[in-house]
């Protein structure tokens, strides 16, 4: 696995831990509670389908696994924007979670479309 694979693991993973702590404060409201339901579950998913990601056998499954990444990440923004824009938490609180998702759901999507450039498309030849 190469050197920018880990680092990007270890962010994810980073990123995930955060988002648990920063629910942990959320009040304990059936609103706050459901949104850091959900926060977390967006978060802890973008760390664990990265890995899954970082195992892919084809070109294909690799693209499919970061499309789900990418996907997890930009949720993990709708959610920590609800958090705010409820009042549940203060934007000064999740000002670099909301950062570090952006630039996560990026960066993912910059990998998925790199990788879907290198994919070759062959024509179908009909017999």
């Amino acid at each position: 696995m190469n050197e920018k694979a880990e680092q990007l693991k270890m962010r994810a993973a980073a990123f995930a831990r955060a988002v648990i702590a920063l629910c942990d404060s959320v009040p304990a409201t059936t609103a706050g509670q459901t949104i850091a339901r959900q926060l977390i579950a967006a978060a802890t998913s973008v760390a664990a389908n990265y890995r899954a990601t970082c195992r892919a056998r084809s070109t294909a499954e690799f693209i499919s696994k970061i499309g789900t990444v990418e996907e997890e990440a930009d949720e993990c923004l709708g959610w920590l924007q609800m958090l705010v824009d409820t009042k549940l938490v203060r934007e000064d609180a999740v000002e670099s979670l909301i950062q570090e998702a952006n630039e996560l759901t990026a960066v993912f999507a910059a990998s998925g479309k790199t990788a879907k450039g290198r994919t070759r498309r062959v024509p179908l030849r009909i017999r």
